[in-house]
């Protein structure tokens, strides 16, 4: 996942680090209680470096399991420091404990990740390898294996189960993510498309016209100068004609369709999580007209999703009497609420720009916030 990250991801990834970094605490603090047990000086710092060593391999474990863009070399890195820390943390945090399975503790931060970062049978492999290990150890140290494999086994697989849920969810947000961005990728490839069969048709018969015109008039040079001028003549109209043709499909192409846009951003906005509510004439409205209201409800709607937490927008566009009753004009608002800033910051650039143009073509922009909602009004003669 490339460029930019949108707020609901970046919170999504939060919270989902947040709730990983509460399970790696839990699980740290428990063998942190055999260090603080233990009477031997020498093994509560070997332990506490064994500690260290295993919290930050996990910490850039859980980092990359929620970062989906990170480059595979380095999640590999990461998967093998925390490999290289589990094996470390048993000379180092084994002996420590004074009777704590400090170990066994530690053992449950393996239990609880090793699902994650590998397939089911390697998964397997490790825990059943983790639990040997920790019946080793709690016979070195004099402990009660079962107790040790208890703890393992039951609060490690609780570990496991906390940390899925949420890198599953977030895992889901990824996808969905990834889906959206290929379902635009897929339509603008089939306008792309349709555009080109478009002009194909209309060019195709009209340029082998021309071909065999332009091969006709040049055979007929030598012999009927006449004849081969008015074939000239034909190929000149036929190109014109081809050329107006085009002209009138980039047109229609390019002309603005404002019923579209309304239900393409309404679209987005629910998607986004934002309540919308549209009202719009039953009529099309002229380009001149529409043209203008696309870019302002554009530059609006991106306001609503980058700088606010809207929770509902509404957008209303109605015709109405000019305010000094020269003409008719048209008036688009725009409402949101979840506003963060009583007016838009001094980079924002493209509302300002917006005015201006309405300003031309004797139309008006204006913006106001109350009550935590925010107002965007472009009023634009029907006729400019």
């Amino acid at each position: 996942m490339n460029g930019e990250r949108t707020r609901r991801q970046r919170q999504a990834r939060t919270v989902t680090l947040v709730a990983l970094a509460a399970n790696a605490a839990m699980v740290l603090f428990m063998p942190a209680v055999g260090l603080y047990r233990e009477p031997d000086g020498r093994l509560v710092a070997m332990g506490s470096v064994g500690i260290a060593l295993f919290a930050a391999a996990l910490a850039a474990v859980l980092h990359v399991l929620v970062t989906p863009w990170t480059e595979p070399r380095t999640r590999r890195r990461a998967v093998v420091a925390l490999a290289a820390a589990s094996v470390l943390s048993v000379p180092l945090v084994g002996p420590a404990g004074g009777g704590w399975p400090t170990w066994a503790w530690l053992a449950c931060g393996i239990m609880g990740i090793v699902p994650l970062l590998a397939r089911w049978p390697q998964a397997s492999a490790v825990c059943v390898l983790t639990v040997l290990v920790t019946v080793v150890v709690a016979l070195a140290a004099g402990d009660d294996p079962a107790k040790a494999v208890l703890i393992v086994v039951t609060v490690g697989g609780s570990v496991a189960v906390l940390n899925a849920l949420p890198v599953w969810f977030w895992d889901l947000l990824v996808q969905a993510e990834h889906g959206r961005a290929a379902q635009a990728r897929l339509a603008a490839s089939e306008e792309r498309l349709r555009f080109a069969r478009d002009v194909h048709d209309l060019l195709g018969h009209r340029l082998t016209v021309i071909a065999l015109k332009a091969e006709l008039a040049e055979r007929l040079a030598p012999v009927d100068a006449g004849r081969a001028a008015d074939e000239a003549a034909e190929v000149r109209r036929l190109a014109a004609a081809a050329l107006a043709e085009v002209r009138e499909v980039v047109h229609g192409y390019r002309q603005i369709d404002l019923r579209a846009e309304l239900r393409s951003i309404e679209h987005v906005l629910r998607s986004s999580g934002v309540r919308c509510t549209v009202t719009a004439p039953d009529a099309d409205l002229p380009e001149a007209v529409a043209a203008p209201l696309a870019a302002v409800l554009r530059e609006a709607v991106t306001n609503v999703l980058r700088h606010s937490r809207a929770t509902s927008c509404t957008i209303s566009i109605h015709p109405d009497a000019g305010a000094n009753g020269a003409g008719d004009t048209v008036t688009m608002t725009v409402v949101n609420d979840g506003v963060t800033a009583p007016r838009p910051d001094r980079h924002s650039h493209g509302l300002r720009g917006l005015s201006e143009r309405l300003t031309e073509i004797g139309g008006t922009l204006r913006t106001h916030s109350t009550d935590g909602r925010f107002t965007v009004e472009a009023v634009v003669p029907s006729i400019s």
